[in-house]
């Protein structure tokens, strides 16, 4: 559909440029991906952009996913610079540029707010990080929607973004939920370990092990977890 309206339009060599440009983009996240071992689910190609899934555990390494997140726009950037320097490609470059700068917006599901959550997990909780990601990308939508000017293309993104950020509102709990029931499925070995001064899960950081201290003794993770998920457990 996309193709039809550009060739109508006029715009199809502007259409071919803008899918190589993302192809390659895509390409950085799916190299990257498969250097880790990490298992491909689907790409998705959206009017303005793609979106490359991935189907793994919410507990891998978080330097891992960000080596991932960022080789798309390291990709892209190299793209546009070889480009540029072997020929006359400014409008290359200004695309590249336009793309590259609205991917990295702090706004959920692009790289920018994959790559401020990771950041955001470094620092808090695995549930609050992503509360925040979610708040902050109402925000910044806001601030979009008061300062530009509207156009179709303009309100399509952002009704897609809206709709994205909706879907991971109601699914808050249930990605909590997932990122707890790996843990206790499966042996993770993390090497920094840390101490809640409380029974709190939702406190429990990407990369750590935990340590639960309800004010007379020490708790592990694995006993709260499995008091969470088996009801024969105790603690």
């Amino acid at each position: 559909m996309a193709a039809f309206i550009a060739v109508v339009t006029g715009h199809f060599k502007g259409f071919i440029l803008f899918s190589i440009i993302i192809l390659v983009h895509e390409f950085g996240h799916v190299l990257m991906g498969i250097l880790f071992g990490w298992k491909i689910d689907k790409i998705i190609i959206l009017p303005f952009g793609a979106l490359t899934v991935f189907q793994e555990d919410l507990n891998r390494r978080i330097f891992e996913e960000f080596l991932i997140v960022i080789m798309g726009p390291i990709f892209q950037i190299v793209f546009t610079w070889i480009l540029c320097e072997f020929g006359d490609f400014n409008r290359v470059f200004d695309y590249s540029m336009a793309i590259l700068c609205f991917n990295l917006l702090p706004i959920y599901p692009l790289d920018g707010s994959k790559l401020l959550n990771l950041l955001l997990n470094k620092i808090v909780s695995f549930k609050r990080s992503h509360a925040l990601i979610i708040i902050n990308s109402f925000l910044i939508i806001l601030v979009l929607i008061m300062i530009k000017s509207f156009d179709l293309l303009f309100v399509l993104i952002i009704l897609f973004l809206i709709l994205k950020l909706f879907q991971e509102v109601c699914d808050h709990e249930n990605l909590f939920n997932r990122f707890l029931l790996e843990r206790f499925l499966k042996n993770y070995h993390f090497k920094k370990n840390k101490v809640i001064h409380s029974l709190d899960m939702s406190k429990m950081k990407r990369d750590y092990n935990h340590l639960f201290y309800n004010g007379k003794r020490y708790i592990s993770e694995q006993k709260k977890k499995k008091k969470r998920f088996d009801f024969k457990g105790k603690v």
